[in-house]
């Protein structure tokens, strides 16, 4: 919208066309059912409703989409060269990589049947946890994210279970003293989920956790299961001429959106690994454009007829 606004010519590659079938045009809220705590929907709205919204408003103002993803960026020079998938092509003078993190997930059928509803399978308490109230759940993982999530949901579950492959945690000693110390917090040690109970209309059940170190298996009640095992950020086409930290999301530099190259920015997940959410994806988003209209202003003796990707 407002690179759009600010005559950018904006072209969007939204993503899809591929083999992942969570990797659809809109992002992770296309996953996602009520949608409670975006602004300006006081009776929420459904992810995939959400990101037709935006879409229709950004292409109210003119901005081209494309679907596909890009496979291939050259960022040694400008104009910058970008592949996508069915191996299209195009250049830009500025570019917005906003591509996003996914979640990471343990690979069970059950787990994207449930993702889309409420009462089922999460990765952010933070979104979801107000759901549970009085209810059981489970937290998958043993790192401070785990510990985070545990935590912030022992506010609206009844009680609160970590399953933990280990027979000890990877997180922070803080992490770990907060966590053991709030008496709704539960411990399911050397134990991986092996499936997830529940069916239609009633959503999740509980889950099968399988013990590692004795083979058992049993059945545990849950009105829901948090994933909480990390999120990856999608970067792989710029690994190499951006800089990442070492799990991959994008540096962003002196209180902006600017990358390590001149004239790429970051917006959203794929440079925020701390908050994850769609106002402040958003909000970055609204800055990229900002940033790149300026450095396009800027750079506007240099002869070029490529607009602006994102």
């Amino acid at each position: 919208m407002y690179a759009a606004r600010a005559n950018l010519a904006p072209l969007v590659v939204e993503g899809g066309g591929g083999e992942d079938p969570t990797d659809v045009p809109g992002g992770q809220l296309m996953l996602t059912t009520e949608v409670d705590n975006y602004p300006g929907f006081p009776e929420g709205i459904l992810g995939p409703d959400l990101m037709e919204r935006f879409r229709k408003q950004a292409a109210r103002f003119g901005s081209e989409f494309v679907i596909g993803a890009v496979r291939a960026a050259d960022l040694a020079r400008r104009p910058f060269a970008l592949t996508f998938t069915g191996d299209e092509r195009t250049t830009a003078d500025a570019l917005i990589v906003a591509t996003g993190a996914r979640a990471k997930w343990l690979g069970l059928d059950e787990e994207l049947e449930f993702r889309t509803r409420i009462g089922g399978v999460s990765a952010c308490a933070t979104c979801d946890g107000f759901f549970y109230k009085g209810k059981d759940v489970l937290v998958v993982g043993g790192g401070d994210t785990a510990m985070e999530e545990a935590s912030f949901l022992t506010k609206f579950a009844r009680k609160v279970t970590v399953v933990h492959r280990r027979d000890a945690l990877r997180a922070s000693k803080i992490m770990q003293d907060r966590a053991f110390a709030n008496a709704k917090i539960h411990w399911q040690w050397d134990s991986v989920v092996e499936g997830i109970l529940g069916g239609p209309g009633q959503g999740v059940t509980g889950a099968r956790l399988r013990n590692l170190k004795t083979g058992a298996v049993t059945e545990v009640a849950a009105g829901g299961v948090f994933m909480a095992i990390g999120h990856e950020p999608n970067t792989t086409a710029f690994r190499g001429q951006l800089d990442m930290d070492q799990v991959g999301y994008l540096k962003t530099f002196h209180g902006t959106t600017a990358t390590s190259v001149e004239g790429v920015f970051a917006a959203g997940d794929v440079a925020d690994a701390r908050y994850r959410q769609a106002v402040t994806a958003a909000g970055s988003g609204c800055a990229a454009a900002i940033d790149a209209e300026r450095f396009l202003a800027e750079v506007a003796h240099e002869p070029s007829t490529a607009g602006a990707a994102v």
